[in-house]
């Protein structure tokens, strides 16, 4: 059985997964996808840097979210966000920072996280429709994930400082960065199609 199904046309990840050995096996694959993912997440949340006006700090977090759910697909990418969030609620350093611990699902960025695997699940469904195969939708792909995280994270907010406040600490501060991120990953899906073609 291959992870690829004549429905959608796959994610990078999934097409990039061996059609023979052990590691073809379906579950086997979706279990390290999902485990891989989670731990991709992990890494990227401690790339951070934090601002001494906002409670929420600029880290490499929401771009791993985005590359994981493009890269693993919609179920998978749903896994293995709900899969960080565990791991970082019983107590693994998994969040920004190396924070952990289930009360940080109710502080400040609760709803950033909350966002998570929404987000994961969007840009993996959009992916498996070949959302990930051309910089113009790649991008669009990761702008609609961002609205998501944005949306969660900033209304949460508002419920501890206000809306005004939470827009202008929690949203405005990072649109630059994002606009970055975004452009980055746009470009670097993509162009591993372009290089999967060419194999």
């Amino acid at each position: 059985m291959t992870l690829v199904t004549s429905a959608v046309p796959g994610t990078l990840a999934q097409r990039l997964m061996p059609r023979s050995g052990f590691l073809a096996n379906h579950w086997l694959a979706n279990a390290l996808l999902i485990v891989g993912g989670s731990l991709f997440v992990a890494l990227s949340a401690q790339i951070r840097i934090p601002l001494p006006f906002t409670p929420v700090p600029i880290t490499g977090q929401t771009l791993g979210v985005l590359l994981v759910g493009s890269l693993l697909g919609s179920r998978q990418g749903l896994l293995s966000m709900l899969l960080y969030l565990l791991l970082g609620a019983v107590g693994l350093p998994f969040f920004a920072g190396g924070n952990s611990g289930v009360a940080v699902l109710y502080g400040a960025t609760a709803g950033y996280l909350a966002a998570f695997p929404l987000t994961a699940l969007l840009v993996g469904w959009l992916a498996e429709r070949g959302w990930d195969r051309r910089v113009g939708t790649m991008v669009a792909s990761m702008a609609l994930g961002s609205v998501v995280i944005y949306t969660l994270g900033v209304s949460w907010l508002a419920l501890h400082i206000g809306l005004t406040a939470a827009v202008a600490n929690g949203l405005l501060p990072f649109v630059v960065g994002d606009i970055i991120k975004i452009a980055l990953a746009g470009v670097a899906l993509p162009g591993g199609w372009l290089l999967l073609g060419k194999r």
